[in-house]
């Protein structure tokens, strides 16, 4: 593996962990979630940096069905983290507790809550929609037998399924529709309990975006085999 994909990997991984602990807020501590989303901030600009290739490109080249759904969703999370980031330098009261207030609490709060659960979900999207890739990695390199194969694929599928349930328990979908200005936590539930729920949620979106990728794949194939006869 080349040492660029390993950095690619590793900044990746760090954004995932950041995010799930980002989640968390209640839990980790206000000045501690001010200082996670900064690092937050620096892996997306990382991430970025090492993609700029990708960037580059966005305007030329033929888009694919595919193509335009992952352009979009790249779209939404740039949106989403600068939202996230605005909103959370209003709000702060640790890190950027120097600046001038000049109010806007209120609209900064729905639009943190907003930017960071659709953030949440978009990335989780786009992580799903690349799994192919990392799944191809992963065959390359530890080459699983069959029994292996089926085994992982189940423990997948079933844990996304327990994220679909937690989704639910959890209201994020009240989150994402701003139907609830704040969010609630058990302060005496453990934080491993609640990484491992979202963790959960997260996957639910991971194989949602897998699945959507597939389907896409597919009918693109069909389509591309229907005007060559």
């Amino acid at each position: 593996m080349k040492p660029i994909l390993k950095i690619k990997i590793a900044v990746d991984a760090a954004m995932s962990v950041s995010m799930l602990l980002l989640m968390a807020y209640g839990l980790v501590g206000e000045a501690a979630h001010e200082w996670i989303g900064m690092g937050m901030f620096a892996l997306f600009v990382a991430h970025h940096v090492l993609n700029r290739r990708w960037i580059n490109a966005v305007p030329r080249g033929r888009y694919t069905p595919l193509r335009i759904v992952q352009t979009a969703l790249a779209g939404l999370i740039f949106l989403c983290m600068v939202g996230s980031m605005i909103s959370g330098i209003v709000l702060s009261r640790h890190v950027f507790a120097f600046l001038p207030r000049h109010g806007g609490y209120e609209l900064a709060g729905k639009l943190h809550i907003l930017c960071a659960f659709w953030g949440f979900v978009l990335m989780s999207l786009h992580l799903g929609m690349h799994w192919n890739m990392l799944l191809t990695m992963a065959r390359k390199h530890l080459r699983p037998n069959q029994i292996c194969t089926w085994v992982l694929r189940i423990a997948g599928y079933s844990f996304a399924a327990y994220g679909a349930v937690t989704f639910v328990r959890r209201d994020v979908g009240l989150y994402l529709l701003l139907k609830s200005h704040f969010v609630f936590f058990d302060y005496s539930e453990p934080l491993i309990a609640f990484l491992l729920d979202y963790l959960a949620v997260m996957g639910q979106f991971v194989a949602v975006g897998f699945l959507l990728s597939h389907v896409i794949r597919q009918g693109t194939v069909k389509n591309y085999a229907q005007k060559s006869l």
